[in-house]
C-alpha cells in the first residue's frame, strides 16, 4: 500500500501538471463561462493527503506502523495537498470574480457551483486525521525539538478548522444558488445533468472534515452533525442515480 501510494502521488502530479498545460496550450475559456469544474484536473492532488491519512490509520489500527516510512509519507502528502489547494484556491478566486462581474452560471451549469466545496474539505479532512496520529508519525525529536510533534497537531487542527469554515461557506453558497428552483415555475429550467452528481461527491469531503474535526476535538455534536450529513449524502447520490436511469431509459440524457 505505500508502493501504491507513492505510485499515486506521481501519477497524480504528472497528471494534474499535464492536464492544465494540454488546456492552457489547446482552448480558450471566457471568464463568463467560468465555473469550478476549472478546479477538476487538481482533483487528484487533493486526494493524498486524505490517502496518507487512511493509509496511517489503517497501519496504527494493525499495529504495522514499523512497516511504513510514517515520515516521508506524511510529508509528502502534506506537499501534494497543499500544491492541489493552492491550485484550487486561485481558480476559487477567480470564479469568485467572475460572479462578481457576470452574477451565478445559468441554469445547467449551477450544480457545478458545488465542486468548490471539495479543495478545502479534502484538505481540512486529510490534515485534521493526519494531526491525528502526529504522536505515531513523527519521532519524538523531530526537528530536533520536542515541541514539534505538539506544534504540528495545534497547526493541523487549527488550518483543518480554517478549511472546514471554507468549505461550510462554500457549501451555504451552493444551496442558495439552487434556492430558486424549488419554485415550481423554476424547476424545469434545470432539467437532469451528468452534473447532478456534483450534488454527492464534494459534499463527502464536508462530510469527511466534519467528522475528523469531530474527533480531533473529541466534540460529540459535531460527530453526530458528520453522521447526519453522511446520511443526507447517501439519500442524495440515491436520487440522482435514479433521475439518471430514468433519464437513460428514456433516453433524454
Amino acid at each position: 500500500m505505500e508502493a501504491m501510494f507513492w505510485i499515486y502521488v506521481s501519477a497524480s502530479t504528472v497528471a494534474s501538471a499535464g492536464m492544465y498545460l494540454t488546456l492552457w496550450s489547446t482552448q480558450v475559456f471566457p471568464i463568463q463561462s467560468m465555473t469550478p469544474v476549472w478546479v477538476f484536473p487538481a482533483y487528484p492532488l487533493l486526494l493524498t493527503a486524505p490517502l496518507a491519512a487512511n493509509l496511517v490509520t489503517a497501519a496504527a489500527a494493525s499495529n504495522r506502523l514499523g512497516s511504513i516510512n510514517t515520515v516521508a509519507v506524511s510529508v509528502a502528502a502534506v506537499t501534494a495537498q497543499g500544491t492541489g489547494f493552492l491550485i484550487s484556491f486561485m481558480i476559487c478566486a477567480a470564479f469568485i470574480y467572475r460572479l462578481m462581474t457576470q452574477k451565478l452560471p445559468r441554469d445547467a451549469q449551477r450544480p457545478g457551483v458545488f465542486i468548490s466545496i471539495g479543495p478545502s474539505g479534502f484538505t481540512a479532512a486529510g490534515l485534521v486525521q493526519l494531526g491525528l496520529y502526529t504522536e505515531k508519525i513523527f519521532p519524538v525529536d523531530f526537528m530536533g525539538t520536542q515541541h514539534a510533534v505538539y506544534i504540528l497537531k495545534l497547526l493541523a487542527y487549527m488550518t483543518g478548522l480554517w478549511l472546514w469554515g471554507l468549505s461550510i461557506w462554500f457549501f451555504l453558497v451552493s444551496v442558495g444558488s439552487l434556492w430558486k428552483y424549488l419554485r415550481p415555475e423554476h424547476r424545469r429550467k434545470m432539467p437532469f445533468q451528468m452534473t447532478w452528481f456534483s450534488f454527492v461527491f464534494p459534499n463527502t469531503a464536508l462530510v469527511t472534515a466534519t467528522e475528523q474535526i469531530g474527533r480531533a476535538f473529541e466534540c460529540r455534536g459535531m460527530q453526530i452533525f458528520g453522521c447526519v450529513l453522511a446520511g443526507c449524502i447517501v439519500v442524495v447520490w440515491v436520487l440522482v442515480f435514479g433521475c439518471m436511469v430514468k433519464c437513460l431509459w428514456r433516453r433524454r440524457l
